[in-house]
């Protein structure tokens, strides 16, 4: 069984991709009038380190509008082409901007080790650039504090990649400041030695969000801890025994699972319905990342299971319904059938409704009849052992029930 998927986007759904868009657009807003603000000044001040910064920002409104386009294509209800919907697109998002944080570190080690070994002189910058560098280091960090807390509001990763994508336009504008004013100071080294560590710094975060992604993109489990505690909430329904080949993924922001239960064999398929609709509900209530549960009802285990489809191919082989009971395996029910045909006949008795309870290794058979209107009514207890003797009593009957009832 599995939810519905509703073909609409909910409200919520909507509320979510306003609130990340917008913030979003805050952030390339700044980065516009950031990356002009830097370039005009690193001009006017002499100041190449300030220029390469506001570069850096423009470039940003590229990765702005990866993550605008892919929160909203990710958002996308699921349809034909896409059942489990569209959330792996955010995914890939996050490992995109994972990557671009990786390129941007590498450009900036590069660029920062070359001019630490250079012996050339640098061009003095004058002091207006120190005051764009701090203005740069304000507004980027106040970004950063404000996106990653609706990334975490909103739980998703591709957000608080964004987020750290600010925070290196931060850094970088830390090694700005510290650039100019050691330069003012007469240190110009300190410029290239403070870029390589925020290179460092900015290149773990993007291997950190790409590798995460990586991992959601190839179906990797969660935590072992994880699954424990969604196998312990599964098993708090009453009627479950036990759970197995349970299977839990990542789609973006949300989780997929797939789950066997274990209940008694003897429940009707509509109580084993209900019993499986309680554990979605608990599992859901539990973990409100989990989005869509497909849960598969068994009464045996894998072996068992198994077992049954070989007697199956048995019995579509054999030339005649005895050969198979004989042989010991549990037939299934148009084989009973046959069996029952002329034991019915013999006691002149109508089926009105047969129910077969397949357990491990035998089966139990529930015989409703008709009640006689002309002859005499024999007893179950009579019925019971004239049937077995008609079956040979086979070693896959465990158990045989008959009653009466009235058609209709």
């Amino acid at each position: 069984m599995s939810p519905e998927n509703d073909s609409s986007v909910s409200a919520h759904d909507k509320a979510v991709e306003h609130s990340a868009e917008r913030i979003t657009w805050i952030g390339a807003a700044l980065d516009a009038v950031l990356g002009i603000l830097k370039i005009t000044v690193g001009l006017l001040s002499q100041s190449g380190a300030l220029i390469a910064d506001g570069i850096h920002s423009l470039s940003d409104l590229a990765t702005d509008a990866l993550v605008v386009v892919t929160l909203r294509l990710s958002r996308q209800p699921a349809d034909a082409e896409h059942p489990w919907g569209h959330g792996r697109i955010e995914t890939l998002g996050t490992t995109l901007l994972g990557a671009a944080l990786l390129s941007v570190a590498g450009a900036m080690g590069w660029d920062s080790l070359q001019s630490l070994m250079d012996d050339q002189p640098s061009a003095i910058p004058e002091w207006p650039a120190l005051l764009v560098a701090l203005l740069s280091i304000i507004s980027k960090e106040m970004i950063y504090r404000y996106t990653r807390a609706v990334g975490e509001r909103l739980n998703s990763d591709l957000l608080i990649a964004n987020a750290w994508h600010s925070r290196t336009d931060a850094l970088s504008s830390v090694v700005v400041f510290i650039g100019i004013g050691a330069s003012l100071l007469g240190m110009p080294w300190m410029d290239s030695l403070a870029a390589v560590l925020v290179a460092v710094m900015v290149g773990h975060i993007g291997w950190s969000l790409s590798w995460r992604s990586l991992q959601q993109l190839i179906d990797t489990a969660p935590p072992a801890e994880d699954l424990d505690r969604i196998r312990g909430c599964a098993c708090e329904i009453q009627g479950v025994h036990d759970l197995h080949d349970l299977k839990v993924r990542y789609t973006g922001t949300t989780l997929a699972m797939e789950l066997h239960i274990l209940i008694d064999p003897l429940l009707s398929a509509s109580e084993g319905h209900f019993i499986a609709e309680q554990v979605q509900q608990k599992l859901q209530s539990d973990n409100p990342q989990l989005q869509q549960v497909i849960i598969h009802i068994d009464t045996r285990d894998d072996e068992a299971e198994e077992a049954m489809q070989a007697a199956l191919l048995l019995f579509e082989d054999a030339p005649d319904a005895a050969t198979g009971a004989a042989q010991g395996i549990r037939p299934e029910r148009r084989v009973i059938l046959d069996l029952l045909h002329p034991w019915l006949e013999a006691h002149a008795l109508q089926l009105l409704r047969l129910d077969i309870h397949y357990q491990r290794d035998t089966l139990a058979l529930e015989l409703c009849l008709e009640w006689p209107e002309a002859a005499p009514v024999k007893t179950p207890v009579f019925l019971v052992e004239t049937l077995r003797q008609h079956l040979n009593n086979p070693g896959w009957l465990e158990r045989i029930r008959i009653s009466y009832g009235v058609d209709g």
